[in-house]
């Protein structure tokens, strides 16, 4: 991929400090605690077991990988080939597991039950479920006091009231459970809260048949997750569907087509855009969501315009697809160095800035850009992007061997770090357009999917096709 194919980047964000070189100073008496137990928090508990490092994982669902099982009707964009870490493989092919039919594209529930959940049940009672973390500190010390902070213990809190300690934090609690809200300017419509809306990746054609079919459809958002949901709503029938979006134009939307290397990626939009132009979809543009509210004849959607030109419409049901942001307020008690604009650490967010990486460039990075003052506290997979937009999973996997190795001491490899991202054929030409694509998922996983009735899963991935590229497992 190329950093220069649009040019030069519109806005540039200054690098106010270099960037924080990683330390190995953590507890090695007590366990790494790894929060959250999807694809991400799994390799990462798949390397720690090669290294012979003691570790938990800490699920807040009642299952592994529950965010998935919450869109494991989707199919992914990506074969199964890029979908399973390399440590991961390793512990479950020991173990007499055969990996799925490498070109085939897996569905969320087929992630779940064909990889994550025999790697969980691999692993045994060091991943456990219904442990929702609440709050993250170190023994006998809050954020103010320094005087022994790094010999001290990280204390657990969980939702139940229990403690934990760990010796070191690898949070890969990802973002899914933190969408974004509907308004345009990051605040609420107003009204938001008082009408019913769905967020991403509803089952349109399963579970959640009956609240669409028959119904006028408004989905906003120009992500993955979004092109996922407008296509299968195409599939029903007398059912009108309004895409609304903030940019000018749904080029960026659509994608790089054939120029991009996984050929489902590319399909996606390719659809999309012959829906929206024989009409199936009708698309609004410069749409920035301001005003909801329950009428006699449904919900009517105001946009306003910065320039303060009005647009509204009513329709029956709200998808908002519109991404979503990393939830920060569990380590208030640990000192973080997060970048302002994007929420990710400091040293990494020039490399996923999106003002500046417009065409999806993110060169390798691993434990030094993610290394925060609180020494022996990692956030990996999509909540290490913050807001950014550019989030893979196979970012998520090397991101996790790297933090591993820098604790297991090894920091040849901690600092080796490979990273190749497939092209997508697409470049944008301006921040709000880069800001319109984004569609991440807690899960570490970027959108772009593909529902599952849509004949796709027969498309396979060129040879030689870059690592897999995030969307949902995607």
């Amino acid at each position: 991929m190329s950093d220069s194919c649009c040019g030069p980047a519109a806005i540039a964000i200054e690098q106010l400090t270099a960037p924080r070189q990683a330390t190995s100073g953590w507890r090695d008496d007590l366990p790494v605690v790894v929060i959250g137990a999807g694809p991400v928090g799994l390799a990462a508990a798949a390397h720690l077991t090669e290294r012979g490092i003691d570790f938990l994982v800490l699920e807040a669902g009642d299952r592994v990988a529950a965010s998935i099982a919450q869109w494991g009707h989707v199919r992914v964009f990506s074969p199964w080939k890029y979908d399973i870490d390399a440590a991961a493989r390793r512990l479950l092919e020991a173990d007499g597991w055969t990996a799925p039919d490498p070109e085939r594209l897996p569905t969320g529930a087929e992630i779940v039950a064909g990889y994550l959940a025999p790697l969980a049940e691999l692993l045994g009672d060091r991943v456990r479920t219904n442990a929702r973390v609440t709050a993250i500190s170190r023994l006998g010390h809050d954020r103010v006091r320094t005087a022994g902070r790094e010999q001290a213990p990280f204390l657990i809190r969980l939702a139940d009231g229990g403690e934990l300690r760990a010796g070191a934090i690898i949070d890969a609690s990802g973002t899914w459970t933190t969408p974004n809200v509907l308004g345009a300017a990051g605040l609420p419509a107003h009204g938001e809260h008082d009408v019913p809306v769905d967020h991403a990746l509803p089952d349109v054609l399963g579970a959640d048949r009956d609240r669409y079919e028959g119904r006028r459809v408004l989905v906003v958002g120009a992500g993955h997750s979004a092109a996922t949901t407008l296509l299968a709503l195409a599939q029903l029938d007398d059912t009108p569907i309004t895409w609304a979006i903030r940019a000018g134009d749904a080029g960026r939307a659509y994608g790089g087509g054939d120029a991009d290397a996984l050929p489902a990626r590319g399909a996606l939009g390719t659809r999309l855009r012959a829906h929206v132009a024989s009409g199936r979809i009708t698309l609004l543009t410069g749409f920035f969501t301001h005003r909801v509210r329950a009428t006699g004849d449904g919900v009517e959607v105001t946009s306003r315009a910065p320039s303060g030109a009005e647009q509204s419409i009513t329709v029956d049901r709200i998808v908002s697809a519109t991404g979503y942001r990393p939830d920060h307020s569990i380590a208030t008690e640990l000192r973080l160095d997060l970048d302002p604009v994007l929420g990710s650490t400091r040293a990494l967010a020039p490399l996923i800035d999106p003002n500046q990486h417009s065409c999806g460039t993110v060169p390798p990075h691993g434990v030094d850009e993610l290394a925060h003052p609180e020494p022996g506290y990692y956030a990996i997979g999509v909540k290490s992007y913050g807001r950014a937009p550019t989030f893979l999973l196979a970012t998520g996997y090397e991101q996790a061997r790297s933090v591993v190795a820098a604790l297991a001491g090894d920091w040849q490899a901690a600092r080796d770090v490979r990273l190749d991202l497939p092209e997508t054929g697409v470049c944008s030409s301006s921040p709000a357009e880069d800001q319109e694509r984004r569609a991440g998922l807690a899960t570490g996983i970027s959108g772009g999917l593909l529902s599952a009735p849509l004949p796709l899963a027969t498309v396979s991935a060129p040879a030689g096709a870059g690592a897999e590229s995030g969307g949902c497992c995607g």
